[in-house]
């Protein structure tokens, strides 16, 4: 009986900056369609259920690729390099989304000989549903998107943040549960002003053609909350769907404690509209 297996990987970009990640997927002689998913703000690669949610999407059929964007703060465990955290922005992200992107389709990830690189797809959780969905506009490789209680604006600040920052040059926001204090510079928001329209999740949304999940617990914040109806206002032609009882993480912690009820609704959703838009030709 085929194993699930699983393979790193780094891709070295330039100026000491790095995309580490993993594949996943059971190797039995069959290509399989590739889930390409991608953390949000605060998040990385193996935070809270992303190894565990890999895994089930290995075990149903597809091959699993996770990673760091490369200045999200984590080299190797939680946040040990926030000095590269400033210098994040949307544009960074969207670079390191092309790079993995052209680094598996070119063949060159481990265990891409179990991958049928013509059937690829994003899923992305908060932050990454955004960074998803703006990428599946500009890359025609991409066959299907999926949100997890995705963003549907790309500022994810309030007015007097954005001012101090500005002002200031850099501005920190408090992580709940290390305590560290994550720098976001005034780069961050003259990236945005720079690409408005790129930017702009609904819209960008309304316009995409491919099949796009976005999936909603109906306990997050108000803000996504809000967002989630905004979105399905934009884009009525996509599917929507919400988690009854779903917290942000589905009611995942980290270090991931187990899989919740929620967790398991979110993953069961989502294998049925990928194996739907994802299946062979």
């Amino acid at each position: 009986m085929s194993e699930l297996t699983t393979q790193s990987f780094t891709l070295s970009l330039g100026e000491d900056l790095f995309v580490h990640g993993e594949v996943r997927v059971i190797v039995d002689g069959r290509k399989k369609p590739v889930v390409v998913v991608a953390h949000g703000f605060k998040g990385f690669k193996d935070w809270g259920f992303f190894p565990y949610l890999c895994g089930q999407l290995a075990d149903r059929g597809f091959a699993a690729v996770s990673f760091n964007f490369s200045c999200n703060g984590v080299g190797e465990t939680d946040f040990d390099e926030l000095d590269k955290y400033p210098l994040n922005t949307y544009s960074r992200e969207q670079n390191d989304l092309k790079a993995l992107l052209d680094e598996l389709v070119s063949g060159r990830l481990p265990l891409s000989q179990a991958c049928d690189l013509s059937r690829i797809s994003l899923l992305g959780h908060s932050r990454g549903g955004g960074n998803s969905i703006i990428y599946a506009a500009e890359d025609k490789r991409i066959g299907a998107v999926v949100t997890w209680n995705g963003i549907a604006q790309a500022d994810l600040f309030d007015g007097a943040f954005r001012a101090e920052v500005l002002e200031q040059g850099i501005g920190y926001v408090t992580n709940a549960r290390t305590r560290q204090q994550m720098p976001v510079s005034a780069g961050f928001f003259h990236d945005l002003d720079t690409n408005r329209e790129r930017f702009d999740i609904p819209a960008v949304l309304a316009e995409l053609t491919i099949p796009v999940l976005i999936l909603q617990g109906e306990q997050d914040a108000a803000r996504l909350l809000t967002g989630f109806r905004k979105l399905q206002q934009a884009a009525p032609q996509h599917h929507y769907a919400t988690v009854e009882g779903g917290n942000h993480t589905f009611g995942a912690v980290h270090p991931f404690a187990g899989t919740t009820d929620e967790l398991e609704q979110a993953i069961a959703v989502t294998d049925h509209f990928l194996q739907q838009h994802l299946a062979p030709g």
